[in-house]
């Protein structure tokens, strides 16, 4: 039974999280030769202030890009 974990920040919409869920599950039983009903997608949303990228989190990056499209 395979089971993939996606960790993604919050913000998408239901139908995004929809399609995700469908499309991992349709690539993960071709590619593994698994029968579709054995597939498990887990999406897990983080706030962006618990993401970290290069020592910043994701929500002080996103605030800086904001402040300079202004």
């Amino acid at each position: 039974m395979p089971f993939i974990q996606i960790n993604i920040v919050e913000g998408r919409s239901p139908e995004k999280k929809e399609k995700l869920i469908a499309e991992v599950s349709e690539l993960v039983s071709d590619v593994l030769e698994a029968p579709l009903e054995s597939v498990r997608v887990m999406i897990q949303e983080m706030q962006p202030e618990h993401w970290g990228i290069a020592g910043e989190s994701v929500k002080k990056k996103r605030s800086q890009a904001n402040q300079t499209i202004k």
